[in-house]
C-alpha cells in the first residue's frame, strides 16, 4: 500500500458518543481520507457504537446482486465478528468509497467483490488491530496476549466489548500493516450465508427508492420529449393546473412537469391537462434501417483501431487456406427496463441539496446536482436506496438532475416519478453491434488464421467524454477468444449512430461472445467435427476454460440421446476474471425457441458466498436469454416504438429454463459474477438452434432472426 500516515476519523453526528473506525485507504491519499470526515454519516468501513452495536458499510448500490451481505462478510471476516449481529449501511456519496477499479464511486462492471476483495478485508483488519491494542493500552499488557472475536477483547483475565474500546481507539495510530487471515482460518468467507437483505424485501419494510418519503414531499410527472434530445418550446397548463391535487408546472430543460401532492394526481394531470410542443433535436431523423445502414458502410469511411496488436499475418494466412468462412452478426438496441422505472427525491435548499433514491452513481448524482444548482459537490449530500433493478441504467444521471431542476423551481422536495413508458422511451440504449469474422481452415479443418472486425458506438465518448479515436475497451470486451490460432487480427470501427447508448448489463460481452462463439461452431461444422472436442483442440493452453467446458459438457450429458426435437448448443467465454461454459437445451416448434435447461460451469476464482454467486449466475441467464430471444428496441423519426413489456417482450416464469449450476472450488483471486452469463446464453441457444433446425441465425433477437435465417 502506497498510502500516508493511517488515523481514525471520528463522527460528531451521533447522540450516542459513537466512534466511526475509518482508515486510509489503498489508492487514496490523506486528504481525500479527511475529505470523508465532513459527512455526517457513517465515513468509513466499521461504525462501532458505545452499546456495542456494530454497522458495516457497502460502499457499492445493492440492486438484487447481494453486496448488503459479501461486502460486509469480508469486513466481518477479519473484525472476527459473526454476520447475524451485525447492522449493515449503505455508504454516502463521499470520495473514501471510490471503486478503484472504476476510478469513480460507482456499483458496475462486476467490480463489487474484485474490488474490496482486500481492501475490505484490510479495513476489517485495520479496526481489530486498532481495539486491541486500545484494550492493551488501557490493562497495561502485551497485545500480543490478546484476542478480538465476536465483538469483545479479551485475554488474562481482562474483557471489554468492541463498543466500550471504541472511543479509546480513537487515540491509536492506525497500523500501516496488519496481517490478513490465511485462507484456511476464514469462518465466513466461502459460506453460502443467507443473504442479510432478504428478510426486509420479504415483509415489506426494505426502502427502494419508489418507497421513500420525506416531510413536505411532493411529487412530479415529466412530460419528456417524444423525440431524446429535442427541447420543450411552449405549453398549456391552464387545465392541469385546475385540476385535483395540482401545486405547480414546470418547465426544465428536457420537459414539462407537474406537480401535485400525489404521483396519480400528477400523472392524470399531465396526461389529460397538458399540451407541450417540442422541437426535436438531431435524432429526429434516425430510425433502425438508417442507424444499420450507416453502421454497415462506417468500414468504407472510418479508420478500424487495433483491439490488440496482429499475431502473425491473418489476411494471409486465410487466403491461402483450403476453405474460407466469413459471417457477420448483429445484435439490436435493448432497453434496460428494471423493474423499478427512474425516481429519485431532491430537495434543493439554496446552498445545499439532499438526494434520496436509487443510483449506482452516488458521486456522480451529487456532480449532477451541484452542476444544476451552481453549489460545491461536497454541499449535496446522497442517500442511496436500494435499487430495484439498475443492469447500468443507474449510472445514467437523467432523472436526477430532473429531480434538482423541480425541486429548485417549485423550492420544496420533489419526488420525480416515471412511469414505465418514460423508462422504455427514453433509456440509454445497449448500441447495434456488427461483427464480421473471417476464418481459413486447413486440411485437417483447423484455423490456421482469423479476423475479427467490430463496428459500434463508444459509450464511454458519450458517458466520460473518452477522446474520438480512442480505443474503447468497455467496446472490446471477449472480442479476444481463447482459442490457439497462429494468426489473428482483431479491429474496432467506432461509429457513432447518433443516437444515445449507455452501459447494458455484461456491455459489449453481449455482442462479442455471440460472434465468437457462434463462428467457433460454423468452423467445427464446417470441419465436420463436433464443436465441444473442436473447442478443446483449440484449449491446450487455457487450462480454465478447457475445465469448465469439460465439466458443462459432462453435467448436461452431452452426446446422450434426446427427447425428439431438442438439441444441445455450447458456448464460452471470460468476463471480469470468471470462466464459464453454458450448454443450453433447446426445442424449435414453428417460430418458437423453448429453452428448457442451461447447465453452467462456473470458475470464478476464490467465491466470498457460494450462494451469491449461484444466484447471479442464474439472474444473468434469466436477464440474458430475455434479451437474446424477444428482446429489440426499434426506432422511426427518432421516436422509440416500444412503450411497454407488451411490445418489449421478457422472459416469463413459465419460459425460465432450468438452469444447472456447477461452480469451481478455486484458489484464483475472485471474478466478477453479476454480468458473464448474460453473455454466454446467446450464443448457446444459437447453437442449439442450428443443431436442432440447420439453420444459423447471426442476429439477435434470435426468435426474429429465426424467421430470416
Amino acid at each position: 500500500m502506497t498510502t500516508t500516515r493511517r488515523e481514525f476519523l471520528k463522527s460528531s453526528a451521533y447522540a450516542s458518543g459513537a466512534a466511526v473506525l475509518g482508515m486510509y485507504l489503498p489508492g487514496l491519499g490523506g486528504q481525500e481520507a479527511k475529505a470523508a470526515g465532513s459527512v455526517h454519516t457513517p465515513n468509513a468501513w466499521v461504525h462501532i457504537a458505545d452499546d456495542n452495536t456494530i454497522t458495516l458499510i457497502s460502499y457499492m448500490s445493492e440492486m438484487g446482486q447481494g453486496v448488503f451481505t459479501s461486502l460486509p462478510m469480508l469486513i466481518a471476516e477479519e473484525l472476527n465478528v459473526d454476520l447475524s449481529t451485525v447492522k449493515v449501511a449503505t455508504a454516502p456519496a463521499n470520495p473514501a468509497y471510490v471503486n478503484g477499479l472504476l476510478g469513480a464511486q460507482i456499483t458496475g462492471g462486476s467490480t463489487a467483490i474484485r474490488d474490496a476483495w482486500e481492501k475490505l478485508r484490510i479495513g476489517g483488519a485495520q479496526v481489530r488491530t486498532m481495539l486491541v491494542q486500545a484494550a492493551a493500552n488501557k490493562w497495561g499488557v502485551d497485545a500480543s496476549t490478546l484476542k478480538a472475536e465476536n465483538g469483545i477483547v479479551s485475554g488474562g483475565g481482562n474483557r471489554a466489548t468492541y463498543g466500550e474500546l471504541a472511543a479509546a481507539a480513537a487515540s491509536v495510530p492506525v497500523p500501516k500493516d496488519v496481517q490478513l487471515k490465511d485462507p484456511s482460518e476464514f469462518r465466513l468467507i466461502g459460506k453460502p450465508l443467507a443473504r442479510i437483505d432478504t428478510p426486509s424485501k420479504v415483509n415489506g419494510t426494505a426502502q427502494f427508492g419508489i418507497d421513500a418519503s420525506v416531510p413536505g414531499m411532493v411529487y412530479a410527472s415529466i412530460e419528456q420529449t417524444p423525440v431524446i434530445d429535442g427541447k420543450p418550446v411552449k405549453f398549456d397548463a391552464s387545465k392541469a393546473k385546475s385540476m385535483p391535487g395540482v401545486i405547480d408546472v414546470v418547465q426544465i430543460s428536457d420537459g414539462v412537469a407537474v406537480v401535485a401532492d400525489t404521483y396519480w394526481h400528477a400523472f392524470n394531470a399531465r396526461k389529460k391537462g397538458l399540451k407541450v410542443d417540442f422541437q426535436p433535436g438531431a435524432m429526429a431523423g434516425l430510425s433502425t434501417g438508417s442507424m444499420w445502414k450507416a453502421i454497415d458502410a462506417a468500414d468504407k469511411e472510418i479508420k478500424p483501431i487495433k483491439i490488440r496488436p496482429d499475431v502473425g499475418d491473418a489476411a494471409g494466412a486465410i487466403a491461402g487456406a483450403k476453405k474460407v468462412l466469413k459471417a457477420e452478426y448483429r445484435t439490436q438496441l435493448i432497453a434496460h427496463q428494471p423493474l423499478e422505472p427512474m425516481n429519485m427525491i431532491a430537495n434543493a435548499k439554496g446552498d445545499s441539496c439532499e438526494l434520496i433514491g436509487p443510483t449506482q452513481f452516488p458521486q456522480g448524482a451529487q456532480g449532477t446536482a451541484a452542476a444544476v444548482l451552481g453549489i460545491k459537490p461536497e454541499n449535496v449530500t446522497v442517500q442511496t436506496t436500494f435499487l430495484g433493478g439498475g443492469f447500468g441504467r443507474r449510472i445514467e444521471l437523467d432523472f436526477i438532475s430532473q429531480a434538482v431542476q423541480v425541486s429548485k423551481a417549485v423550492g420544496r422536495p420533489v419526488k420525480v416519478l416515471w412511469s414505465r413508458e418514460d423508462d422504455m422511451k427514453h433509456d440509454f440504449y445497449r448500441p447495434m453491434g456488427l461483427n464480421r469474422l473471417q476464418a481459413g481452415l486447413d486440411a485437417s479443418g483447423k484455423p490456421v488464421g482469423m479476423s475479427f472486425q467490430l463496428t459500434s458506438q463508444s459509450i464511454t465518448q458519450r458517458a466520460f467524454g473518452l477522446p474520438k479515436n480512442t480505443l474503447d475497451p468497455f467496446m472490446v470486451e471477449a472480442a479476444v477468444p481463447p482459442y490457439a490460432v497462429a494468426n489473428t487480427a482483431h479491429d474496432v470501427i467506432i461509429h457513432d449512430t447518433g443516437f444515445r447508448v449507455g452501459y447494458l448489463r455484461a456491455v459489449s460481452h453481449t455482442m462479442n461472445a455471440f460472434a465468437n462463439e457462434s463462428f467457433i461452431d460454423e468452423l467445427a461444422n464446417a470441419a465436420g467435427q463436433d464443436p465441444v472436442q473442436y473447442r478443446m483442440d483449440l484449449l491446450a493452453n487455457e487450462p480454465r476454460f478447457a475445465n469448465v467446458l469439460k465439466i458443462a459438457a459432462e453435467k448436461a450429458g452431452y452426446g446422450r440421446k434426446l427427447p425428439k426435437g431438442r438439441a444441445l448448443g455450447v458456448a464460452l467465454m471470460e468476463g471480469y476474471g470468471t470462466y464459464m461454459a453454458q450448454v443450453a437445451e433447446v426445442s424449435v416448434k414453428g417460430g418458437d425457441v423453448k429453452v428448457h435447461k442451461v447447465t453452467v460451469a462456473c470458475d470464478a476464482g476464490r467465491m466470498v458466498n457460494p450462494e451469491i454467486v449461484r444466484q447471479q449466475l442464474e439472474s444473468g441467464i434469466i436477464y440474458g436469454l430475455s434479451g437474446a430471444l424477444y428482446g429489440n428496441i426499434t426506432v422511426k423519426n427518432g421516436v422509440v416504438d416500444q412503450s411497454n413489456f407488451n411490445d418489449f417482450r421478457i422472459l416469463r416464469q413459465n419460459e425460465s429454463p432450468v438452469i444447472d449450476v456447477h461452480l469451481v472450488q478455486s484458489t484464483e483471486k475472485p471474478g466478477g459474477v453479476g454480468e458473464p452469463s448474460t453473455s454466454v446464453i446467446a450464443p448457446a441457444v444459437a447453437n442449439a438452434i442450428f443443431n436442432a433446425t440447420g439453420k444459423r441465425v447471426r442476429s439477435m433477437p434470435l426468435v426474429e432472426g429465426l424467421k430470416s435465417a
